[in-house]
C-alpha cells in the first residue's frame, strides 16, 4: 500500500508578539516550538490516531499536514508532491483532496446559512457538478451522513451539537477527498453523541476508503477508530504504532500514564495510584534531554541533559525513550 502523506523532521515554531519588555529592553520575541522533528507516514486508507494533553501540537502538526500554516524546517509530502512548493492552483487542487473537519460544530459553520446552503456552497464553489444537480447531492450528502431531509431548511443555531458535526463532516465530504483530518471533533459533544459520530467515521472509512488522521486526548477514544496511534508530548512523537499493541504494552512512560487514566467501568476498579504529577513545562521553556523528564517516575541522569532521545523500532511500534537504549545495542 502506497504513501499518501509523508511528514519527514518536521519543525513548526511561533514568533510571540512583542510585549513591553520586549520593547523596553530590546530582546527579540520569544519563539514557540510547537513541533519539534516530527516525522511519520501515512498509508492510503490507514486511519491515525493522534493523541496527548492539550497544547502538545497536535492540531498544529495537522494544520502543517495541510499546508494551512508555515513550518520552519522539514518537509510534508501529500502522494508524492511537497506541500509547501506549490503554484495557487495546485494548492486549490490539494484543498479538494484533504478535508479538516473542526473541533467547535457551531463555530466551524456560517450561522446565516441554512444546511442545504452549507452544502450547496462547497458544489458551486468547487463546480463538481451542474447546477441543476446541486440539490440532488445534497440530499445524498445529508442521507450519507445521517441528517434527516427536513434538517435542510434549518441554520446552525436551530441544531443539536452533533447535527452541527454531520453537517461539517458532509461539507468535508462533497468534495470527495481522500484525506480527512478530524480534529477533536467529538470532544466537545455529549458522549452518547460522541459514539453515534465515531461511528459514523467508522463507517465512512469503511465506505469511501478514506484516509484519516483522528485527533483526540483521549486514548480511549482513538482505539475504537484506529489502527495506528502516535503519542504526542511537547511538539514531539513519543511513541507510534500499531494501536492494539500501543494498547496492550505500551512503553513510553508518558503513553502508560495515559492509558492507566482511562476511566474503568467496574465498579470494584482499583484506583490508579500512579497518575502524572504537575503540568507540562512551557513550550517556550522546553527542558533540556526529554522533555518529559520533570514528570517521568524513570527518568535518570541521561534524560535530564543532553540530546532528546532517538526513536528506536521494537516489533510492533517505534518509541523515543532512554529506557529502551540497551535493547537497541
Amino acid at each position: 500500500m502506497s504513501a499518501l502523506l509523508e511528514i519527514e523532521n518536521l519543525h513548526v515554531q511561533f514568533r510571540l508578539p512583542q510585549g513591553l519588555t520586549e520593547l523596553v529592553t530590546r530582546k527579540p520575541r520569544r519563539i514557540v516550538k510547537a513541533v519539534n522533528d516530527v516525522s511519520l507516514t501515512l498509508k492510503q486508507g490507514e486511519t491515525l490516531g493522534l493523541v496527548g494533553e492539550s497544547g502538545c501540537g497536535k492540531t498544529t502538526l495537522s494544520r502543517a499536514m495541510l499546508g494551512l500554516i508555515e513550518i520552519a524546517a522539514g518537509r510534508v509530502r501529500f502522494d508524492g508532491d511537497d506541500v509547501f512548493n506549490r503554484r495557487r492552483t495546485e494548492q486549490l487542487a490539494l484543498r479538494r483532496r484533504a478535508q479538516m473537519v473542526f473541533q467547535d460544530p457551531y463555530a466551524s459553520l456560517n450561522p446565516k446559512l441554512t444546511v442545504g446552503q452549507t452544502l450547496a456552497e462547497v458544489f458551486k464553489v468547487h463546480r463538481l457538478c451542474p447546477l441543476h444537480q446541486v440539490p440532488t447531492r445534497v440530499a445524498e450528502l445529508m442521507e450519507r451522513v445521517g441528517l434527516s431531509p427536513e434538517l435542510e431548511d434549518r441554520r446552525p443555531g436551530e441544531l443539536s451539537g452533533g447535527q452541527c458535526q454531520r453537517v461539517g463532516i458532509a461539507r468535508a465530504l462533497a468534495v470527495n477527498p481522500e484525506l480527512l483530518v478530524a480534529d477533536e471533533s467529538v470532544s466537545a459533544l455529549d458522549v452518547s453523541i460522541q459514539a453515534q459520530i465515531l461511528n459514523l467515521f467508522l463507517k465512512l472509512q469503511q465506505e469511501m476508503g478514506l484516509t484519516m488522521v483522528f485527533i483526540a486526548h483521549d486514548l480511549g477514544v482513538v482505539w475504537h477508530l484506529c489502527q495506528t496511534i502516535a503519542v504526542m508530548y511537547l511538539g514531539r512523537i513519543v511513541e507510534i504504532g500499531d494501536a492494539e499493541a500501543i494498547f496492550r504494552t505500551p512503553k513510553h512512560p508518558y503513553t502508560q500514564a495515559l492509558i492507566g487514566a482511562i476511566p474503568q467501568m467496574q465498579a470494584d476498579a482499583a484506583l490508579n495510584a500512579n497518575l502524572l504529577a504537575g503540568e507540562p513545562p512551557s513550550p517556550l521553556y522546553l527542558p533540556s534531554g526529554c522533555a518529559f523528564h520533570p514528570r517521568c517516575p524513570h527518568a535518570m541522569e541521561v534524560c535530564r541533559s543532553g540530546a532528546p532521545p532517538v526513536s528506536h523500532n521494537t516489533r510492533l511500534v517505534k518509541v523515543s525513550c532512554h529506557l529502551y537504549d540497551k535493547e537497541k545495542r
